[in-house]
């Protein structure tokens, strides 16, 4: 447990440290060059941040999901660009191989990746493959002792600097939907695939995100996940599972540093001879952002705990997810509306947040998406009671 575990503890505050002293009077740097720093990836190399949730035998700090979060929200307090830069390694880019990988590809990969020698993403979503991720329409032909890859991807966080991709790609087209997809580890180098520019984008400056293209791509058959054919859409289930816990931390923490930023501002900001921070008014938006995050929080650990005590949280994820990242997005706004004027000018930290975090409610499926996941899996569970009740019922009658 993380309770009570002063090695952990220690490890958390030198996270709080880092943001504080290193990442925050950065932020503006990293804004202004589009990029984080390299001298700072470096010393998130320094630190280990790119392995959190790579296990130790593969030179990772094999964080729990609880200390993972925790971790998250401290690391996002700081501009988005810090926790993407490591994210990747340490969620999505490194999941598919730590939960489904063959001894020898987590040999090969999880090390580096761990390192942050390699930065790694993850290649899902495709243009008619995005919130029904079962359509996506990649191929991968068997070629004697390699996968020849052809598809194209979109939307894929560090797909511009990453050395090592995730993909799903088809490899039984007679399979429709999630049956026949397969998972592949494929590196820059390989012959056949290439990533476009970094798009430009409405927030999240210094992440860069882009299309991965596959153009008769060979892999070798060495680097299906698994090394069993059509288990890729199970694999990517169970890295959205953990992830989707993962960037509810991630949107807690911009959520804690924008109310931190408007807090501030209310007690030194004097209108009517006063600071606005005793009007009732700005008190209630003060309390209604605090109590979204406390709910935000409690829902995540709780989640966390669950999955680390080898519970099923397909819902619990989607549920932190879809109210994680709409709790941000009305934190943001009570933010800026606290600021006024100041909120809107560019080069504060609340009027940055307020662009990046809008990304939140999109990727890793959209708050829509969520909706109907967790309606669908609470109707399945009612049906299965229902029919169990039935069952004891005509048990009885007998």
């Amino acid at each position: 447990m993380t309770q009570n575990n002063p090695t952990f503890d220690a490890w958390l505050a030198d996270v709080e440290r880092f943001v504080r002293d290193e990442a925050t009077p950065r932020e503006n740097e990293v804004e202004n060059m589009n990029e984080v720093p390299p001298d700072l990836v470096a010393r998130m190399r320094e630190l280990g941040y790119f392995g959190w949730s790579i296990p130790r035998e593969f030179d990772g700090a094999g964080l729990t999901t609880e200390q993972l979060v925790r971790g998250a929200m401290m690391l996002s307090q700081a501009s988005v660009a810090f926790r993407a830069r490591v994210g990747t390694n340490t969620g999505i880019g490194s999941e598919a191989l730590v939960a489904d990988g063959t001894p020898d590809q987590k040999r090969r990969y999880l090390p580096r990746l761990a390192s942050g020698e390699l930065t790694g993403a993850f290649a899902l979503t495709e243009p008619n493959a995005g919130s029904d991720a079962t359509a996506l329409a990649t191929s991968a032909r068997r070629d004697g002792d390699h996968y020849v890859l052809n598809g194209s991807k979109c939307f894929i966080t560090n797909a511009p600097i990453a050395d090592v991709f995730t993909v799903l790609a088809r490899t039984d087209p007679s399979k429709p939907g999630a049956a026949g997809i397969s998972a592949f580890i494929v590196e820059r180098s390989m012959p056949g695939l290439s990533t476009s520019a970094p798009y430009d984008k409405m927030g999240q400056s210094g992440s860069p995100v882009g299309d991965v293209i596959l153009r008769d791509c060979r892999v070798p058959a060495a680097n299906l996940i698994g090394g069993v054919e059509g288990e890729g859409f199970r694999t990517a289930m169970k890295v959205l599972n953990k992830q989707r816990i993962h960037l509810a931390a991630l949107c807690t923490g911009p959520a804690m540093r924008m109310l931190e930023e408007a807090v501030a501002y209310t007690m030194t900001r004097e209108q009517f001879g006063k600071p606005i921070a005793e009007f009732q008014l700005i008190q209630a938006l003060i309390a209604e952002s605090q109590t979204d995050i406390f709910a935000a929080r409690s829902m995540i650990l709780t989640a966390a705990r669950k999955r680390d005590a080898g519970e099923d949280v397909t819902m619990e994820a989607s549920m932190c997810k879809m109210f994680a990242s709409e709790m941000c997005g009305r934190v943001a706004d009570r933010a800026v509306q606290m600021l006024g004027g100041l909120g809107y000018l560019s080069g504060n930290a609340v009027e940055r947040f307020y662009r990046d975090v809008r990304a939140f409610r999109i990727y890793e499926g959209t708050t829509q998406i969520h909706q109907l996941n967790i309606a669908k899996i609470t109707l399945k569970r009612a049906a299965s009671q229902l029919e169990k009740r039935a069952g004891s019922e005509a048990a009885c009658a007998a």
